[in-house]
C-alpha cells in the first residue's frame, strides 16, 4: 500500500510539493489540512473520539472529522470525502477560515498544518467507521468550551487551538448558517 501524501504549502497556502504523511509529521513540515465541524439545529457540535489505534491522539475527543487534502482536491471535496469515510454521511460544507498551528506529540511527531475550517449541518446519527472512530456524541458548543477548560487532556491539540482562537468565529458562522 502506498503511503498517503500530504500537500506541502507555504504560509500563503501555495502548494510547494508533496511528501509522505508520516515523513511530514516526523520533520514538522508545514502542510495543508482541514477540520470539519458539523452542527445540528440545537447548536450542538458532533464530536468524535479518535480510534484507540491511531498513531497520535488515540481516544481523544475532537471535531467531527479532520484529515489532509489529496493532490488536486479542493478543501470541500476533501472534507466531504473524509466525512463519508470516517462518519458515514455527506452534508454540504462551507469554508470559513484557516490558520497555521504547530503541535508536537509525545511520540516524537509534530502536526504543523495550515488548517482549513469547514462547517456543515446534519440532524441524524452517523454510521461511524470503527477503523477511524471509537465513539461520537452531540454536545452544545458552550459545554464543549467549558469541558476543554476543565479537562483539556481529553481533547486533541488542534481542537483546543481551534476553540481558543476561533470559538466566536465558528459559533457566529454556525448561527448565521442555521437561520
Amino acid at each position: 500500500m502506498i503511503e498517503e501524501q500530504v500537500i506541502l504549502v507555504n504560509e500563503q497556502d501555495e502548494q510547494i510539493g508533496l511528501m509522505p504523511k508520516m515523513e511530514a509529521h516526523q520533520k514538522a513540515v508545514l502542510h495543508r489540512a482541514f477540520s470539519v465541524f458539523v452542527f445540528n439545529t440545537k447548536n450542538e457540535l458532533m464530536l468524535q473520539q479518535r480510534a484507540a489505534h491511531k498513531y497520535h491522539s488515540p481516544l481523544l475527543w475532537t471535531n467531527t472529522c479532520c484529515s489532509h487534502q489529496r493532490n488536486g482536491e479542493s478543501n470541500i471535496e476533501a472534507g466531504t470525502r473524509r466525512l463519508k469515510e470516517e462518519m458515514g454521511f455527506i452534508t454540504p460544507l462551507k469554508e470559513t477560515t484557516s490558520f497555521i498551528y504547530k503541535a508536537p506529540f509525545d511520540n516524537g511527531l509534530t502536526e504543523h498544518e495550515l488548517d482549513h475550517i469547514l462547517v456543515g449541518h446534519f440532524e441524524n446519527s452517523p454510521m461511524i467507521n470503527l477503523e477511524e472512530v471509537e465513539s461520537w456524541k452531540w454536545m452544545p458548543l458552550e459545554s464543549v468550551k467549558s469541558d476543554i477548560e476543565l479537562q483539556p487532556a481529553l481533547y486533541t491539540e488542534w481542537f483546543k487551538i481551534i476553540f481558543e482562537k476561533f470559538y466566536e468565529h465558528i459559533n457566529t458562522t454556525n448561527e448565521s448558517n442555521s437561520k
